[in-house]
């Protein structure tokens, strides 16, 4: 839906050919979504054809469910429905509004600028179109919560950055995303610096059953500096004494939906 709403802003239709899907969509969904051991088409197929049952979205082409070849044969091409897509282009406002909806509800903050980005809606970066639709509201208490419990230190690398006394450049992270119904419990949290945090949210770091660092065999680095996450692989969480380590259902859950494929070897 989000590469349909920035081929609307861009083109003023939200039709995708499946010649499109089968590479961006792809792309997109082995860049932002869980790993997966299908093939990059047949992951795209599966949002492309089924996404009619949700009645927002129709193909031009009456094909099956998940089938590559008919979407390659007859040059299939989605789009949103009539009425969405005069909707949504005589509504000001309206494709910035979903698109934000949609991202929020879907991704941590730490990544949802990188969405928008990479399906063309740029201009929607750092901007906030109207109230949250989440209907769960966030501990306000949580974040400090999670920090001091990590000893105000990044639990991969142990960064303890301060400014008079107040941590900089140190986040609190949900182990299982808050939109995929993460609670706002210490063993669901990690204090973790902001490189960090957003390589563990991008899946580039993780952890095995027994809290220690994992850095995935997908992610490359040529510089000294790049090279540094490397090292955390096989690193025991930095926690002090007493602080709740991650409960194994959300570790699991970041392992299967985010961690981006098999890990380095020990």
């Amino acid at each position: 839906m989000l590469l349909a709403l920035g081929r609307l802003q861009s083109t003023g239709s939200s039709a995708v050919p499946w010649s499109v899907a089968e590479t961006q969509l792809a792309e997109l969904i082995a860049e932002f979504g869980p790993a997966s051991r299908t093939s990059p088409a047949q992951s795209a197929a599966y949002p492309f054809t089924r996404l009619r049952a949700e009645a927002v979205w129709h193909l031009d082409h009456d094909v099956a469910m998940d089938s590559v070849g008919p979407l390659r044969r007859d040059g299939v091409t989605g789009a949103f429905v009539p009425e969405i897509e005069q909707h949504l282009r005589s509504a000001p406002g309206a494709v910035a509004e979903l698109a934000r909806s949609l991202v929020d509800s879907q991704f941590p903050a730490t990544i949802s600028d990188d969405v928008l980005t990479a399906v063309g809606l740029v201009e929607l970066v750092e901007t906030t179109v109207g109230p949250s639709t989440n209907l769960r509201r966030r501990d306000p208490t949580w974040r400090m919560s999670v920090v001091d419990a990590w000893d105000r230190r990044c639990a991969f690398c142990g960064y303890d950055g301060q400014v008079a006394g107040v941590p900089v450049g140190l986040e609190a992270a949900h182990v299982r995303w808050f939109a995929f119904d993460g609670p706002d419990d210490l063993d669901n949290g990690l204090a973790l610096c902001m490189l960090h945090h957003k390589l563990f949210d991008r899946g580039v770091l993780g952890f095995d059953d027994r809290h220690r660092v994992t850095v995935s065999g997908s992610f490359t680095a040529r510089t000294e500096a790049g090279r540094q996450v490397y090292w955390l692989h096989g690193r025991p969480l930095s926690a002090q004494p007493g602080t709740p380590l991650p409960a194994p259902v959300h570790v699991a859950w970041q392992r299967d939906q985010v961690f981006k494929g098999a890990a380095l070897a020990a």
